[in-house]
């Protein structure tokens, strides 16, 4: 299978599974199964029929709206599809279409239902970063074995410097954050050095954007969690990471 035809196939891939971290995002912090029952309207509650199911379309063809009691749905719904399409879609023309693109699979995969999780509940649920440490452990031990240890150093050092944020600035850094860095080391190896870089920085920009437009009391109660910047910034490590760290290394060394 050609590259080009494996990236189309993991848009359509990821957008189903897209459809289903909707599901995840809405349900897992409020404690309800993520697949019982099926989806339904958040308003009537009826069934949506798998016809109306079908990714970004069924919401295209319903204009945004539930076809049982005319309730408005969401646009949020297929925009995370096609993200989740799109970043699946990039992880196979940049890792190929070969055993190296698990993992970063694995990445986006998770770092949707997080983001959105955090930025609704300022919470990142232990189950998610349990996942993703265990099959990043796995993966490596699959298809990388030799990388396995940078990968264990990058996840103790990432988790430990994030730790110490906690334990430092408690108001300002959880312990979700602390396990997702530790992830991010595990599946990005020294790519996670950049990744928290942009982490921060893309973190205090935007953080001194809203203080200075609301000023620092009212700033502070409108701040973003920090679990979105992790994953903007894990998107910068996966995808640009390793030549960032090349760069750095051919220039300053």
């Amino acid at each position: 299978m050609s590259v080009g035809v494996a990236a189309a196939a993991a848009a359509v891939f990821g957008a189903i599974i897209g459809s289903f971290l909707n599901v995840v995002a809405y349900r897992l912090p409020r404690k309800e199964s993520v697949l019982h029952p099926p989806s339904r309207c958040p308003e009537c509650g009826t069934p949506i029929k798998p016809y109306d199911n079908v990714p970004v379309l069924g919401w295209l063809w319903l204009r945004g709206k539930c076809r049982a009691c005319g309730a408005r749905i969401s646009p949020r719904y297929p925009i995370i599809e096609a993200l989740t399409g799109v970043l699946c879609a990039l992880c196979v023309l940049v890792y190929g279409a070969d055993n190296d693109v698990w993992a970063p699979l694995l990445f986006v995969l998770l770092l949707v239902p997080i983001t959105l999780i955090d930025l609704e509940h300022h919470i990142i649920p232990n189950v998610l970063t349990l996942i993703g440490a265990v099959g990043a452990v796995a993966l490596l031990i699959a298809f990388n074995s030799d990388s396995l240890v940078e990968h264990l150093i990058a996840a103790v050092a990432a988790g430990g410097f994030f730790l110490l944020a906690a334990i430092v600035y408690p108001a300002g850094m959880g312990m979700g954050d602390v396990k997702l860095a530790a992830v991010m080391g595990l599946l990005l190896g020294r790519a996670v050095v950049p990744a928290i870089f942009a982490a921060l920085i893309a973190g205090t920009l935007i953080g001194g954007a809203i203080i200075a437009r609301y000023g620092m009391a009212e700033g502070r109660k409108k701040g973003i969690p920090f679990g979105p910047w992790l994953a903007f910034g894990s998107l910068v490590g996966l995808f640009a990471g390793d030549e960032l760290v090349d760069w750095y290394l051919d220039t300053f060394t």
